[in-house]
């Protein structure tokens, strides 16, 4: 077995989207700042410092408080887009994750490659942390929460690397901690170089149950994360936000999770509910749709930005939300070295909802062939893509006019093909009994022409070929 450990030492900080705002940025915990952006930092503010200190020497310094709440579902969150890698993913709260590889490393080329996708991902989500690899899981915790980022395979390996680490990883009471201390334990290594029935008599097990664990001596069994049925997720701004292109840098950082967590669910969704929630006006709603199930990221971020391009905000969102349930199982595909008719199908999918995005869905619609002889009522709008029955009838012309014209007198006209008669309606009060002719006018133009069965007979124009 190999594990990955990801520690995210900065959880409470960067669950606020650090390119929302340049303002300088605080979380605090009690009367201490636990952490702060770059603008913060740059300012002089530290992690350690007085939330009195930090305000005196940056006055325009924005503090937020710590929410654990909002902590464990980040981690969630991130647990459900890390399943795209393996179905093993456990939480280790609340600042991290592991992820049982060994099963995979194939699927992906190697521990490497695998590795640098994690990291790549974890850096496009806006977090930042540490990976290590081992043998074991409380190993490879060990070595991330300690900022080892290395990559051991070996159990004899991973024991020299424990070694120096100090004492204080192992979660241990800090009681339990200061009194190894006092006997000069402070490390891994030091505890390994006393005698085991000691330890066990004056700590207890719990010491010597993480260190087994640790060097695989003992197993270290890990609650599986189970990823939820939905995709539900809020992100908090670190400032009001007006402008709604500053509203992507955001909503992206969602899209990506809900794109990780649809991989590891094998599904997608065919339906995005974006939720834009205001200080004291009513939630703004956004709705997207595809034509077909899909889970890439950047095609519904292209969606949004041209539906956001349009909505004018009644007042500043101070959050997101992002909800998707209709999750859909989508079938894999072989990729060609040419763009095959199934490529060529999504791209048109593609286009089309960029332009229902951007114009609205009733300006951008499809035709689609109704079961009818009659030929104002043989057609309706549909979904763009959408699958129609075959027409009744032989051919019909494109542009069909949105009533019949009287013509009077056939002179210079050339019938071409006819008559089709169509008798019919008589069910619906809309009964039409007429024969339809293809014509040629002097120019060369095709008209759809039919002349009244019944009445005065008279001939009418309905239609033009193309």
């Amino acid at each position: 077995m190999l594990w990955l450990g990801l520690y995210f030492p900065l959880l409470p900080l960067e669950i606020f989207p650090q390119g929302g705002s340049p303002e300088p940025l605080a979380v605090a915990e009690g009367r201490l700042v636990l952490g702060c952006n770059r603008e913060a930092d740059a300012a002089g503010v530290r992690p350690g410092m007085s939330i009195s200190a930090a305000s005196a020497l940056v006055p325009q310094l924005r503090v937020r408080r710590r929410d654990e709440a909002v902590e464990a579902a980040a981690l969630s969150r991130l647990g459900a887009w890390a399943g795209q890698f393996t179905p093993v993913v456990s939480l280790v709260a609340p600042h991290g994750l592991l992820l049982e590889v060994g099963g995979c490393l194939r699927l992906f080329g190697g521990l490497e490659k695998l590795a640098g996708r994690v990291r790549d991902g974890v850096a496009g989500l806006g977090y930042r942390g540490f990976l290590a690899a081992a043998p074991t899981p409380l190993g490879a915790w060990l070595l991330a929460h300690a900022g080892l980022e290395e990559r051991i395979g070996e159990m004899e390996q991973l024991a020299q690397r424990l070694k120096p680490l100090p004492l204080a990883l192992l979660g241990l009471e800090p009681a339990a901690v200061a009194a190894l201390h006092g006997i000069g334990a402070v490390s891994l290594g030091d505890c390994l170089n006393l005698p085991r029935a000691g330890l066990n008599r004056r700590f207890g097990p719990a010491l010597l149950d993480r260190l087994d664990r640790a060097l695989g001596h003992s197993p270290d069994l890990r609650p599986p994360f189970v990823p939820p049925a939905s995709f539900e997720a809020r992100l908090e701004l670190p400032a009001e936000v007006w402008e709604t292109e500053a509203l992507l840098f955001a909503t992206r950082r969602l899209l990506l999770e809900l794109e990780g967590y649809l991989i590891g669910r094998g599904g997608g969704v065919q339906r995005l509910n974006l939720t834009l929630l205001h200080r004291k006006q009513p939630a703004t709603a956004v709705a997207l749709g595809l034509a077909a199930p899909g889970r890439d990221a950047r095609h519904w971020l292209a969606l949004l930005r041209e539906r956001l391009g349009q909505l004018a905000l009644p007042a500043a969102v101070e959050a997101v939300a992002l909800a998707a349930d209709d999750i859909r199982p989508l079938d894999g595909r072989n990729f060609s070295l040419f763009p095959d008719a199934a490529q060529e199908s999504e791209e048109r999918a593609a286009l089309v909802e960029r332009l229902q995005a951007r114009l609205g869905a009733a300006a951008v619609r499809g035709l689609c062939a109704v079961a009818e002889h009659r030929p104002e009522l043989a057609w309706r709008y549909a979904e763009p893509g959408e699958k129609a029955p075959a027409p009744v009838s032989g051919p019909r012309p494109l542009w069909l006019l949105d009533a019949p014209e009287p013509m009077g007198a056939l002179d210079g006209f050339v019938l071409r093909a006819g008559p089709e008669r169509i008798e019919s309606g008589w069910w619906d009060g809309r009964d039409a009994a007429r024969d339809y002719f293809v014509a040629e006018d002097s120019q060369g133009a095709r008209l759809w022409i039919f002349r009244e069965l019944r009445g005065e007979r008279k001939w009418f124009l309905h239609g033009l070929f193309a």
